[in-house]
Formats: C-alpha cells, sequence, structure tokens
C-alpha cells in the first residue's frame, strides 16, 4: 500500500539576521503593546515576576507609552513610515542577500520584540526548504539580556517544530577585524566631514545592571575590549567607553553617558564625538537619546561642538562584516 507524500522542499539554507525590534508605529497602542513584550522578557528584567507583572501593568504600561512615543516620533522616519532600526536591518538583509545570492542560500532578517516575528521567520524559511539555519544576533557584544534571549525565543520556536533544521548561533563578533576596520573608517568619515578636531571620542554602550556583571554576564569585557581595539587604531584620539539607557533606581554599569557629557566641558573637553559601536544600526537610543538629548545636555553644560557617528547600518563595511560572519557558519 502506497503513501501520496505531501510535497517537501528541502536543501537550503537560511541565515537569519535579527535586531532587538521596534514598535509598528508611534501610536501609544503599538509602543505599548512593543514595551509590554519587551519588558516581560525574564531576562531583560531579573526580577520577581509577580511583583514585576503589577509594576509593569499597572503604572509602566500605563505612563511610559507615552515618553516613549515622544520619543519615537522624533527619529520616525515618516516617506517610509518605519523606524530607522527597521528600515535599516532590512536593508542590511537585502544587501547580503544580493552579495550572497545562491539558490540553496537565503538571507532574511527577523525582531526579537515586534514585527516580524524570529518564529514567522524561522517558519517562512522552513517552508522554502532551509534544513540548515544559521542565527547572526546583531549585537557585537553578548549579554544574556540580548544575545541569550533570541536564543531563547529560537530555541522554544524549535522546540514545537517537527522536523527540526540543524542550527548555528553565531555569538559575539566584539573584535572581528572587519567589525572594528568598519568603526574605525566610521570615524575617520565623520571627523573629516567635521570643521573641528574632537577633544574626546565617546564610545556609548547600552547599559546592564550592575548585578548582570556580577552574576557572571561578559558585556562589559566585550565593551571594553572593543575599545581598546578601536583605540589602538586611531592612535591619536583619545576614546572613553560609557554606558546609556538605564533606567530604574538600582546601580548600572559605569561611567553613565549621561553624567559623563554632563561633566566633560568642566574637564576642559568642550569638543566631543560620540560613536555607538554596541548598536548594529541607528535607532532610538542612538538618535534621540544621544544625538538629541546628549548633545542638548552637553552643550547646556557648556560644551561646543558635539557630532555623533552614525552607527554602520547598512554601509559597505558594515556589509562584508555581516556576509564574511555568515560566510564562515555555512
Amino acid at each position: 500500500m502506497s503513501i501520496d507524500h505531501p510535497e517537501v522542499k528541502y536543501g537550503k539554507t537560511g541565515a537569519l539576521i535579527i535586531n532587538l525590534g521596534t514598535p509598528d508605529s508611534t501610536s501609544w497602542l503599538d509602543i505599548r503593546k512593543y514595551l509590554k513584550e519587551f519588558l516581560s522578557d525574564r531576562r531583560v528584567i531579573e526580577v520577581n515576576p509577580i511583583l514585576w507583572q503589577i509594576i509593569l501593568n499597572v503604572f509602566i504600561l500605563n505612563l511610559r507609552p507615552s515618553k516613549t512615543a515622544k520619543a519615537y516620533k522624533e527619529i520616525w522616519m515618516k516617506e517610509e513610515n518605519m523606524s530607522p532600526l527597521l528600515y535599516y536591518t532590512q536593508k542590511q538583509a537585502e544587501k547580503v542577500g544580493n552579495l550572497l545570492s545562491n539558490e540553496n542560500l537565503i538571507i532574511d532578517f527577523a525582531m526579537r520584540y515586534g514585527n516580524p516575528s524570529i518564529k514567522s521567520k524561522i517558519k517562512k524559511l522552513h517552508d522554502e526548504g532551509c534544513e540548515n539555519l544559521i542565527i547572526l544576533p546583531l549585537y557585537p557584544q553578548y549579554a544574556a539580556a540580548t544575545t541569550a534571549t533570541v536564543c531563547d525565543e529560537v530555541y522554544r520556536t524549535l522546540m514545537k517544530m517537527r522536523w527540526q533544521p540543524s542550527l548555528k548561533i553565531i555569538p559575539h563578533y566584539e573584535s572581528e577585524p572587519l567589525y572594528i576596520d568598519a568603526l574605525v573608517k566610521s570615524i575617520n568619515n565623520k571627523i573629516e566631514k567635521i570643521n573641528w578636531r574632537p577633544d574626546l571620542i565617546l564610545a556609548s554602550y547600552h547599559g546592564i545592571p550592575k548585578k548582570y556583571f556580577d552574576k557572571g554576564d561578559p558585556y562589559h569585557c566585550y565593551c571594553h575590549k572593543t575599545t581598546r581595539l578601536i583605540s589602538e587604531k586611531l592612535n591619536s584620539i583619545e576614546i572613553k567607553t560609557t554606558f546609556q539607557s538605564r533606567f530604574g533606581p538600582e546601580e548600572w554599569l559605569q561611567p553613565y553617558t549621561d553624567k559623563t557629557l554632563e561633566n566633560l566641558p568642566k574637564e576642559g573637553k568642550k569638543n566631543v564625538l560620540t560613536i555607538c559601536p554596541g548598536f548594529s544600526s541607528d535607532c532610538v537610543e542612538t538618535l534621540e537619546e544621544i544625538l538629541i538629548q546628549g548633545k542638548e545636555s552637553f552643550i547646556d553644560a557648556g560644551g561646543e561642538n558635539f557630532d555623533m557617528i552614525p552607527c554602520l547600518n547598512d554601509s559597505d563595511g558594515h556589509i562584508k562584516l555581516i556576509k564574511n560572519l555568515i560566510q564562515k557558519n555555512i
């Protein structure tokens, strides 16, 4: 007795580049939905889950969306009707896909929070015949609250699949030569365009609570390693590591970016460039928090010149890096 077998596609490899995520729009409801998913992740917020859900649902999700929506409206790409993070992540996948054009290799992208989801994209790749899966979280410096939570969502998706693909995850690339070269080139390009010389370059990374570091998270060390490698190629310009985007009353990794920017003019550093090496695409944390808020506080404190070096976004050097990372894992 023969059994009619359903058509099954096979033999392909899928490479999925994954960024943090973004609200679907700047509306209060879409911001709230995004924040709820993001702040419900127990790797992001490591406190008593019952207590945190009360705080989150009663206070934060009723008060914070308005403030966050205002920040997103400052940086929203109106013509494209999307956030810069979504725009550049999409461009990265398109450009790498064009360079690695191959009938047996599919390059795609997803977001850890919001859309397009990791689950939907893994299903799509599976339906297209991908028996092998390469995951590239777009976080150069590994942290449990970023890279590990991407892995968690990938694993949760695979747990529900009958025919699972083979899996490779690229966990970090903080010292990859192509990454460092791309960052140094972006710094030099910016210096050539401005008509003043920086007294200091501030390398601002997203912070994490200090207790995460105390528990063994390697993120702090990876950030300092990246800064050191950039510094070795810049030679003459001082570069300093700081940490941004903290919230809540507990201590986070120091020095804090905002406090540093307020103090630098008093130390005679009145011409400052900032770079955010931990962000693969410009987003609300770089464009609104640093280029708008950071600049304002620096100038108000007596600073004279301030600018931000764009994230690597879809620059040639960044596309070359992503392409190389994927190729090494095929």
